[in-house]
């Protein structure tokens, strides 16, 4: 607003008459404040952060971050950055959109049909039934465990709400 020819007294007057109470001391005491510790502290390890990025053949550094959250942690503990507690390096490394490398494909659990056609709704929509064992629905879904996925279907009775297989 400054551009405009407006001055801090009467950017706090309009602000005022909206809602938002701003008196220009304070807006002046926050513009002359120094940063806060948290914030220099922040600077200096996004700094690190972005420094350890994968180096290609040609010494190129990479788009990519090597370490998550807990080996970057451990890094960093190392490296004379002891105080810095975990949830710090996840919330940084969130704002600066940087995610560890995740090894492994991605299990795909669905296959779409080659006509591009789902089932049909036999109910229509309408699952109030009028007594037990009348309709039945089905849902199946993965659950990942150790050794892969493991898939869980059964059927609900919609008149009782119980999984009757």
């Amino acid at each position: 607003m400054r551009s405009d020819g407006h001055g801090v007294e009467s950017t706090c007057d309009a602000l005022r008459e909206q809602g938002i109470t701003v008196a220009p001391r304070s807006y002046r005491a926050w513009k002359t404040r120094a940063p806060a510790a948290r914030a220099y502290s922040d600077a200096t390890i996004v700094d690190v952060l972005r420094g350890l990025r994968k180096r290609d053949a040609k010494g190129r550094r990479q788009p990519e971050i090597l370490y998550g959250r807990r080996k970057m942690t451990a890094w960093l503990a190392r490296n004379g950055f002891p105080q810095v507690s975990k949830h710090t390096i996840d919330r940084l490394m969130r704002l600066a959109g940087m995610n560890g490398l995740i090894r492994g494909r991605r299990t795909r659990t669905t296959i779409p049909a080659e006509d591009g056609k789902r089932a049909g709704d036999l109910l229509n929509r309408n699952f109030t039934v009028p007594w037990p064992n009348h309709s039945w629905v089905i849902d199946f879904t993965y659950v990942p465990t150790w050794s892969g996925f493991v898939y869980v279907a059964f059927a609900i009775d919609l008149c009782s709400r119980a999984i009757v297989g």
